[in-house]
């Protein structure tokens, strides 16, 4: 089964993140949305979460499968 035409190109990326470091731009993250763009967010990598990769939402859904396990 075909997924339809691909939207993102990986050369396309390459070029993005070689454009940047030129730039002196560090990447924080990389993002590519469904509609092929790509979208490369400034900072240093792991910025904002203090090495801490866990999602905030990891604990409220483990609490809430625990209340209902238990119910």
């Amino acid at each position: 089964m075909s997924h339809g035409p691909q939207r993102f190109r990986e050369a396309e990326m390459r070029r993005a993140i070689k454009a940047a470091r030129s730039a002196g731009i560090e990447i924080a993250r990389i993002e590519v949305g469904p509609d092929g763009r790509v979208s490369l967010v400034p900072g240093k990598a792991n910025e904002g979460n203090n090495g801490d990769e866990s999602n905030p939402w990891d604990k409220v859904l483990t609490n809430a499968a625990d209340k209902e396990r238990a119910a």
